[in-house]
């Protein structure tokens, strides 16, 4: 199977952020996997039951950051 990916960067207020966290964290927790819309378009990723949870925690004096990715 060919690589799909779709990528999108963007400044949100803190709350909207927390928004679409939730909105993730919903769709898992509900419907075995994840809507991702892009052009029109809806790619929806399948989740199995046991994913791999990775979290990075980046401090700096100017700038941090958490990424949060999950695998399987």
């Amino acid at each position: 199977m060919d690589l799909l990916e779709i990528s999108e960067k963007r400044t949100l207020k803190r709350e909207d952020a927390a928004q679409l966290l939730h909105g993730i964290a919903d769709s898992l927790a509900r419907h075995n996997g994840v809507e991702f819309q892009q052009s029109g378009k809806t790619l929806t990723v399948r989740v199995p039951e046991k994913v791999s949870v990775e979290v990075e925690v980046e401090v700096e004096s100017d700038e941090s950051s958490i990424e949060i990715e999950i695998s399987w």
